[in-house]
């Protein structure tokens, strides 16, 4: 059953008509189109933009370790100077510990010398009693 050329055509017609009256299915896909990729171009902006936000920020924080970095090197210079004048003190003390020994050896000694001398005339004492 073969269709007479009268048949396709008004088939033909047909189809034209139904494609015609019907543009907004096609038009939307294309609107669809057009918002997915205003939207992606968005999205993409938006993600720059805060690429650039973080690049900044990473900026700030590096510049705040360097700013750390430098007041623990001046910390560590305190402590260097604290030693030092620990250690001076530490000198300083052990001279007067050293000069304070001395001193109380030459008087052990002196204090000994009068002890000896003063049982030694005791007993001279009592020798001739």
């Amino acid at each position: 059953m073969a269709l007479a050329q009268e048949d396709i055509d008004h088939i033909q017609w047909l189809i034209k008509k139904a494609i015609s009256e019907a543009p907004e299915i096609s038009n939307a896909n294309v609107r669809y189109e057009l918002d997915l990729r205003e939207r992606s171009i968005r999205v993409e902006e938006e993600l720059k933009h805060q690429r650039e936000l973080m690049i900044e920020g990473f900026k700030q924080v590096e510049k705040r370790f360097e700013q750390v970095d430098k007041r623990f090197e001046q910390v560590d210079k305190r402590f260097e100077q604290v030693d030092k004048r620990f250690e001076a003190i530490q000198t300083s003390m052990d001279k007067r510990f050293d000069e304070l020994l001395k001193r109380h050896d030459q008087q052990f000694l002196w204090l000994l010398g009068f002890i000896a001398t003063g049982v030694g005339l005791v007993i001279a004492s009592l020798r001739y009693l």
